[in-house]
């Protein structure tokens, strides 16, 4: 492995009669199996090369945390003393990084285990709760567990115990969030998380009843607000930022088209399979978590040419049969999050001002470009995949030229 990473004969010699020689090789092969570059792999090398003789002069292996961050700062002072103090904190952090995961990769990091959360116990139980008694969807568990387990974090960091909740503390916690600047339907997403979990708690026995009742969030009026998507000619120029021969912006252009032009969901397009693209009929199948349910649409010529120019040059070989993966080690099928990351990193290219860069306010924009062409407001929330009116009549709020004049449904030049 040595041999293919560095070209003179020095520096092989050097890595290869260092300490755990068997032990650093066979965790840079796995790294380059992971699809890790050839930058990335020379650097680890060089830091492993560096914990090797650290840990070894100081215990051997196993090793703890603390002997890593030990080796980090007897490193840090080398370095200083030999005047060699730019990027101190990078090379420190990728140090304890690398040599973790290499240690962690042999079995040989001890005491590392992370000590579970006073309530982890408390939230499991309602996650199972949520998944076998409710039958609620993966994502819904996912986020309620999330908003719920920030709740508990809080209200544990206090030494309290869950037999003293009150509805003041809930109150408290409330209140925080809008101190850090939390907007009113965000605190009422945790409000209406917590409510299910105290409520589930009463049952238990765990805390007082009636607490649940009480707990209210701040008041959202109905189409309290107009959708903050983008314009369509922002949308235009978002793709126009990825029109290269990039592999990273070949993927990320056949993405943002998919949120755009048909105003999908994140976990949608993150959950899209390569058979999901129907080639034979161009038909492009959407599994639905909301209202649970596979809808199809007509596969529109830029999107297909976008997905096909991506699958054919720029997806990285993988035997995921997840449609989109990510183009750095360890290559994966992306997930909600990165996705998101995609789509905010283009908006903010683009230079406009939005309150949010996420995928949805690609939905958002897609609505309102579909009403502006005149769709009735019935076929945008069936494109959008929703099965309530309420979920689409805010779009009704748009004071629009040509609001009620039916025009030739054009998704518009989007290529």
């Amino acid at each position: 492995m040595f041999e293919q990473l560095f070209t003179k004969t020095a520096a092989v010699v050097q890595h290869r009669a260092a300490p755990y020689v068997i032990e650093r090789e066979r965790f840079l092969v796995h790294c380059k199996e992971q699809g890790y570059t050839q930058c990335h792999l020379k650097r680890s090398a060089a830091n492993l090369l560096a914990a090797a003789y650290e840990l070894e002069s100081h215990g051997g292996l196993p090793a703890r945390p603390e002997d890593v961050e030990a080796a980090a700062d007897r490193l840090e002072q080398l370095r200083s003393d030999m005047q060699r103090t730019r990027g101190a904190t990078i090379y420190r952090l990728r140090f304890i990084r690398d040599s973790t995961q290499w240690l962690r990769f042999l079995d040989q990091l001890q005491g590392a285990e992370n000590r579970p959360p006073v309530y982890s116990q408390l939230l499991e139980d309602f996650t199972d709760w949520m998944r076998d008694e409710r039958a609620l969807s993966p994502a819904t568990i996912r986020n309620r567990r999330w908003h719920v387990g920030r709740f508990l974090a809080w209200y544990f960091d206090g030494g309290r115990q869950l037999a003293d909740l009150r509805l003041q503390h809930i109150d408290a916690f409330f209140e925080s969030l809008h101190a850090k600047g939390f907007s009113k339907v965000t605190i009422k997403i945790y409000a209406n998380g917590v409510r299910v979990f105290v409520r589930h708690a009463e049952r238990r026995g765990w805390c007082d009843a009636g607490i649940a009742e009480a707990i209210a969030g701040p008041r959202i009026y109905r189409q309290h607000g107009l959708p903050n998507g983008p314009s369509w000619d922002v949308v235009k120029k978002t793709l126009a930022l990825t029109a290269s021969d990039s592999p990273v912006d070949i993927r990320n252009r056949a993405i943002i088209m998919l949120f755009a032009v048909y105003g999908l969901r994140a976990n949608e397009v993150a959950s899209l399979r390569l058979e999901d693209v129907d080639w034979e009929h161009d038909h492009l199948r959407v599994p639905r978590p909301k209202p649970r349910r596979e809808d199809r649409y007509p596969l529109a010529p830029a999107v297909g040419e976008a997905i096909a120019r991506y699958l054919q040059v720029a997806r990285p070989k993988d035997n995921s049969r997840s449609l989109f993966l990510k183009v750095l080690a360890p290559i994966g099928p992306m997930t909600s999050k990165s996705l998101y990351f995609v789509v905010s990193t283009q908006l903010r290219k683009v230079g406009v001002k939005l309150a949010h860069y996420g995928p949805h306010t690609l939905r958002h924009a897609c609505a309102q470009h579909l009403l502006s062409q005149g769709l009735t407001l019935k076929e945008i929330g069936d494109h959008l995949g929703q099965d309530r009116a309420d979920s689409t009549r805010i779009y009704a709020k748009e004071d629009m030229k040509g609001l009620g004049e039916v025009a030739a449904f054009d998704l518009g030049e989007v290529a």
